[in-house]
Formats: C-alpha cells, structure tokens, sequence
C-alpha cells in the first residue's frame, strides 16, 4: 500500500512542481513535506515504510545508470573539454572534503559523523558505502546526501541566472560536482548538454570520493587528537 502511496504522491508533486514552475516546489521536497507529516500520522516505522519501498529503492541503481545516456550524446564535447572536466571535478571533490573535515573538527564533531560527512557530494550508494567503511552512519549521510541534492536542484539555476552563468560546461560541472543525481536530473529537465556535464562530474566525483575520503578521515583524526 505505501508504494502505492509513494508513487501517487510523486506524480502529484511532478504535476504541482510543473504548474507552479519554481525552483522551491522540488517534486522530491514536495514528496517529503506530504509523506513524513502523513507516516508520522499513522506511526508508520521507517522500517515498514522501506520494505514496502523496496522496488522503488533497488530502482535508484538503473536510474542512476540512466543518466549517463545524455553523457553519450555529448562525447565530443566532453573529449574537447577533457582538462577543464577533470580539474573542476577534482578541486570539487576536494574542497567539498576540506571544508567538511575543517568544519567538523572545529565544532568537535564525533568521529563518526565526520565519516558520514566526508561523501555529503556524491551520489547516495557511493556516500553510504564511503561512510560504512570509515566507520560511520550510513543512514546519517544519506540524509546529508539528500539535503546537499535538494539545495542544489532548488537554488543552483536561479544562482546561475543571478551571476548570468550560461555555458552548459559550467552549469554541469558545479552541478554534478556539488549536487549529484539529484542535480544532475534537474539538469536533464532543463537542458541536455547541462546533464552530459553533470552525469559525468556526477560519476568522476563519486570515484575520487571513494579514493580520496580514508586521506581526509585520517587528516580529521589527526586533527582531533
């Protein structure tokens, strides 16, 4: 019955966020402001409501894998831009680290919530799977990932428009960079090379992520001791 809900609502948020046509009505932040108060209502476990979401959570996998076909439309733009793409989505990956493990020591986070802060940028298996190996929650930082992708599919593009950012290398990159699948399919509503972009940044942050983030866990240890 709570897939049944689950996808009910998400048709009515698409359908509202259309209409509205507005950054803040965010299908995905829509969806959320309905089922929480409505779970919360009827005391339904976390636990209840994810076994009967199974399917749609095992979805997430090919739906990720999904975005990469704008990717494929745009290869000879990505060959011609290869340097700028990897450096953007090297210095993202490792200041959105930095920042995290400065932040986090300075406040005198526990170590475990440093762990599940240091993947807030990349897509939720890979940020869930970097936590759980340094040691930290796994549930914690998808929450982190699913806030940093809903601020980014709401405010990026009105930013974009504010500072007059138009090239789609630079719309895609930030993106995929700071927002991941969240960002990179409001990327795919608004237009094709931004997706290519972002799906790309979106896959080569996930990857220097997983590498990187034990470097940083062990800086934020050294830090704290």
């Amino acid at each position: 019955m709570w897939m049944l809900i689950t996808i009910i609502t998400f048709f009515f948020a698409r359908w509202l966020s259309r209409k509205c046509n507005t950054p803040i009505m965010n299908p995905l932040l829509i969806c959320i402001a309905i089922l929480i108060p409505v779970l919360t209502y009827f005391k339904v476990p976390f636990e209840s409501y994810y076994a009967e979401n199974e399917w749609l959570s095992f979805a997430l996998q090919p739906a990720v894998v999904a975005l990469a076909y704008p990717l494929y439309e745009q290869l000879p733009q990505i060959r011609a831009n290869w340097r700028i793409v990897t450096l953007a989505c090297g210095v993202g990956s490792i200041m959105s680290m930095l920042t995290s493990t400065l932040i986090a020591v300075a406040l005198k986070t526990d170590t475990s919530l440093i762990a599940s802060l240091l993947g807030k940028s990349v897509t939720t298996p890979i940020a869930m799977e970097v936590s759980r190996n340094l040691g930290g929650e796994p549930a914690i930082a998808a929450i982190l990932v699913l806030l940093v992708g809903l601020f980014g599919a709401i405010l990026a593009y009105p930013i974009y428009n504010m500072l007059n950012v138009t090239h789609p290398v630079a719309r895609g990159l930030t993106m995929g960079t700071v927002s991941h699948a969240l960002g990179t399919a409001t990327c795919a509503e608004k237009n094709g090379e931004d997706a290519a972009f972002s799906s790309l940044a979106l896959v080569l942050c996930g990857v220097i992520t997983s590498i990187v983030a034990p470097l940083f866990f062990s800086f934020a240890l050294w830090l704290s001791a």
